[in-house]
């Protein structure tokens, strides 16, 4: 008895049998179920069930034919839950959990094969190096290579130069972060650090490269004294939920002997969305004497609501109105970025910048910096300090 979404079994009911179609899978409501399976032709009991327990999940989570039976033991109560709604979950989950959890249940039924006498013609616990699971098995490498990298300090710090342009001179520069790895040649950064923001693993690679960002302006202040130029540090979500962030930056800062006004931290435009805490990180660092930046500003999460509340101390704007500076309406969005920047007490950084036009333009509407491959690709702190010795 029941419907589609309740199912109402008597003592003795099947609920399914072994060698069934993985068409549902059942959380039990109320009373209990035994699993059993074939061993010899003789039913053996595997488990006895009972209320919020789910039971046939193994089946619709892999597609594979039932590998046991259940029948009610008493009165009871099952709410049906269709296979696409474990289908949507397991695809959306994170690649290495779902392969995880497909290796486990793979090692399962080859388990329970073995028990019941039906080993033979069972796939293996691996999992089927192939797709989906190839690839988390390659994050999980990819994982454990990078804290090698950590350890052996393979992780290079490149600066990539911006220009003041009214004085043509290089002002400062932002540090991005480089992985050569020994087998895989470059790793891109866009592999690296998403895996390391999904782990705990960025808060030690933001440590890393802080101490190399305050080494770098310890070393560029000994050897040309003259320059001062500023560093713009990339501030990850997990970094902006450490409440100990800026101590840290602060105790490298000191340690370095750096003053605090010569680094920058940039934040990225999708993390204003969490106003309390960029917030308090921005109150934090200018109490501290460090300004901030809203990078990438203009990529789709502008919200002005919450930019007049946040002070930031330079907007860095997105390439993409950079490439389209000689469409006019483009030239008036940028126009009105840089009015409102100056109106906010904000300097401008035009990121993107590749031809002395777009420089040109940029100059004329009164932005104050610029970055890009006109002004220079990342380099080296070798090549920096060459650059800024002119």
């Amino acid at each position: 008895m029941g419907s589609a979404y309740r199912i109402e079994l008597s003592p003795g009911e099947v609920l399914f049998r072994e060698g069934d179609a993985p068409t549902t899978a059942f959380l039990i409501e109320s009373g209990s179920l035994r699993i059993t399976a074939q061993r010899d032709g003789v039913p053996m009991v595997l488990s006895d069930l009972g209320p919020g327990t789910l039971v046939g999940e193994m089946a619709v989570l892999d597609d594979s034919p039932r590998s046991a039976s259940a029948t009610a033991l008493e009165p009871c109560v099952l709410t049906p839950i269709d296979r696409n709604q474990f289908a949507e979950r397991l695809a959306a989950a994170d690649p290495v959990v779902r392969a995880l959890l497909l290796s486990q249940l793979s090692r399962y039924r080859t388990a329970l094969a073995t028990f019941t006498g039906h080993a033979d013609g069972v796939a293996t616990e691996s999992i089927v190096a192939g797709g989906d699971s190839a690839h988390a098995l390659d994050k999980i490498r990819l994982e454990s290579q990078l804290r090698g990298a950590l350890e052996r300090r393979e992780l290079e710090i490149r600066l990539q130069p911006i220009l003041d342009i009214a004085e043509r001179r290089i002002a400062g520069f932002e540090a991005l972060t480089r992985w050569s790895h020994p087998e895989r040649g470059a790793v891109s950064p866009a592999d690296f650090i998403t895996l390391a923001e999904e782990t705990s693993l960025i808060v030690p690679v933001g440590d890393y490269v802080l101490r190399e960002v305050c080494g770098a302006l310890r070393r560029v202040a000994d050897a040309v004294p003259a320059a001062r130029p500023f560093i713009a540090l990339n501030v990850s979500g997990r970094q902006l939920e450490d409440a100990d962030f800026i101590e840290r930056v602060l105790a490298q800062l000191h340690q370095h002997n750096v003053p605090p006004e010569w680094l920058k931290l940039e934040i990225t435009e999708s993390l204003i969305l969490d106003y309390a805490k960029v917030n308090a990180l921005i109150e934090h660092s200018h109490r501290a004497g460090i300004k901030v930046a809203l990078d990438d500003f203009g990529t789709g999460y502008s919200n002005l609501g919450h930019l007049h509340r946040l002070a930031f101390d330079t907007l860095k704007l997105d390439q993409g109105f950079i490439r389209q500076l000689d469409d006019p309406r483009c030239l008036a969005i940028v126009r009105a970025v840089v009015g409102m920047a100056s109106a906010l007490g904000c300097d401008i950084v035009a990121e993107g910048v590749e031809t002395e036009a777009q420089l040109h333009t940029l100059a004329t509407l009164g932005c104050e910096y610029a970055q890009g491959y006109l002004v220079g690709k990342p380099q080296s702190l070798d090549e920096a300090l060459a650059a800024l010795r002119g």
